[in-house]
């Protein structure tokens, strides 16, 4: 056994360090994907609100599928994020001309 332990509070220092920062890094990575998720609910709404009216519309992210039956519009908005694919889907009722 090493009767020198020079040095060993150094590394334990420096391995509590790079913990406390890959937990952070993984705190931020879960708030930017619950924040991507509220952009997803955005823009099913406001896709199916413009589609309703007859207003085109681009998402500022993502992509949107848009679906048309029995009046109702139905969109799916889906946003990659840190850990996945976010998506929602809003259903809306077509305007009356």
């Amino acid at each position: 056994m090493l009767s020198n332990d020079r040095g060993s509070v150094s590394v334990e220092a420096a391995l509590a360090l790079l913990s406390l920062v890959v937990v952070c890094g993984l705190v931020i990575g879960a708030i930017q994907t619950m924040a991507v998720h509220l952009v997803a609910v955005d823009a099913a709404g406001a896709a199916a609100r413009a589609y309703a009216i007859g207003v085109d519309y681009v998402p500022p992210l993502g992509k949107v599928d848009i679906a048309e039956s029995a009046g109702l519009v139905t969109v799916t908005a889906s946003i990659p994020a840190v850990y996945g694919t976010m998506s929602h889907t809003a259903v809306f009722p077509m305007e009356q001309p």
